[in-house]
């Protein structure tokens, strides 16, 4: 029975792009994909610098269980085999392509024959298919726990929930084939029970896309579930809660309760690969924010620089402020336009100069709204406390606090009236609580006592 209530501040929805249907790119002069693109393992090339590649041509090969391969975007030839920088500071290889506008598919891409789970599963893995709301896991990692027989009920999250992306969105308007048809592969190859289709209320139209969607009989187990426009509705624990009851323990993934949750935007490009053999090759991003001059919703081929998808766009104002990934809440700052669209980029926000601007930061008043806003009922002033303490202290109150909880949504900053740097402390915390646990495997979490 759905509860509704985790995932309830209310932030302003700025969805001027909902209803601007994705238009579609030229190839870029140069594409520059690098080997991490999701959670897990690096990817390791497979192709030098001066060969020729086609798109959808397999670049890099999946470096362990957790990762996922990498196919080029555009035909052309590798320029380069070069390293990076991420935008959390990690060094990474990646592979520079010139394109030669011609966008000519690889030779040997064919719609792959599926007849059980394993198969399937092997399918999804080749495909290079990753959550593609911006967590970035492998799905067919994500599968596996089926051979468990752990999952009960598959969610498919269409919340988007973060101001001004609209992406998702867009699937669930123009999409609706490959929706049902990934749907449909779910229902044959996941031992499942129920289904849900989780979207946020402010998106009538798509509510009612999808409900007649799957209106036939054979879908009676689907349920589209109309959820309140609050933040962060598409959390992965929120909507797992809000659709369930299920709370997915601190360290634990959804499959320990039961659920699969898959992005609605993941599940259609598993219906349309499976349809024509292309693999994950392009993105829909929104591209959208206070100094965009002309929001719209783009299909871009991934590892387009920034700066081109700009340009496509329309442009930006002068007075440019921060140019993020993803949306305002949660989105992570770039360091140049050069910087390349990933599998996880559902959206280029751009900011003015007043909207870039941090809060003025002053002493906390213990008012209580980012505990009462924290949609894991968590207290990040504590997480603050923490950060001077000694590191055995640190570790045993971020324990005691259950700071793995925190999905680093920003409720916490946006409602302070103070204008502390609530998440940015919490991510601070996970950093010094992992290298403290890497330094001292025996720790319990009990302070030691001095």
């Amino acid at each position: 029975m759905p509860l509704f209530k985790l995932g309830n501040t209310h932030v302003p929805h700025k969805k001027s792009t909902a209803g601007a249907m994705p238009l579609r790119m030229p190839p870029p002069a140069e594409v520059l994909i690098p080997t991490v693109m999701h959670i897990g393992a690096a990817a390791k090339i497979l192709v030098s610098e001066g060969e020729p590649v086609f798109v959808g041509q397999k670049i890099a090969e999946a470096g362990g269980y957790v990762s996922a391969p990498i196919h080029a975007s555009v035909s052309g030839y590798v320029k380069k085999i070069e390293s990076i920088m991420r935008w959390d500071g990690r060094e990474v290889a990646a592979i520079r392509i010139v394109s030669d506008g011609c966008m000519t598919p690889h030779k040997d891409l064919c719609v792959p024959t599926v007849t059980d789970f394993e198969s399937f599963s092997a399918a999804v893995r080749e495909s290079g298919a990753v959550g593609l709301g911006g967590a970035g896991f492998p799905t067919s990692v994500k599968l596996d726990a089926q051979k468990k027989g752990l999952i009960k009920t598959v969610i498919i999250n269409g919340a988007e929930c973060e101001p001004y992306i609209t992406a998702d969105t867009q699937t669930m308007l123009h999409d609706g084939a490959d929706i049902y048809d990934g749907m449909m592969l779910l229902k044959r190859f996941i031992g499942a029970s129920e289904f849900f289709i989780g979207i946020e209320s402010n998106k009538p139209e798509c509510i009612a896309k999808m409900r007649l969607l799957f209106a036939e009989d054979e879908c009676r187990d689907v349920r589209v579930v109309p959820l309140p426009s609050t933040y962060p509705q598409g959390g992965e624990k929120i909507l797992i809660y809000n659709l369930t009851g299920r709370k997915v323990p601190e360290g634990k993934l959804p499959a320990d309760v039961g659920c699969l949750v898959i992005n609605v935007t993941t599940l259609a490009f598993l219906g349309k690969y499976f349809r024509t053999g292309m693999p994950l090759v392009e993105k829909c991003v929104t591209v959208d924010g206070s100094a965009v001059l002309h929001p719209k919703n783009v299909i871009a081929p991934i590892g387009t620089p920034i700066e081109a998808l700009l340009a496509f766009a329309g442009g930006i104002a002068e007075d440019t402020g921060k140019i993020l990934y993803g949306g305002p809440m949660m989105g992570i700052a770039i360091h140049s336009v050069s910087d390349p669209i990933l599998k996880t980029t559902n959206a280029v926000t751009v900011l003015n100069t007043k909207d870039a601007l941090p809060k003025p930061t002053t002493p906390c008043i213990h008012c209580g709204r980012c505990v009462a806003a924290c949609p894991m009922r968590l207290d990040p002033t504590q997480f603050s406390k923490a950060l001077r303490l000694s590191p055995d202290d640190m570790a045993a109150l971020l324990t005691e606090e259950k700071l793995g909880l925190c999905i680093e949504c920003g409720c916490c900053s946006y409602v302070c009236p103070a204008g502390r740097p609530l998440v940015e402390n919490n991510r601070i915390a996970k950093a010094k609580f992992k290298t403290h646990l890497s330094a001292n495997p025996a720790f319990t979490g009990t302070a030691v006592k001095k």
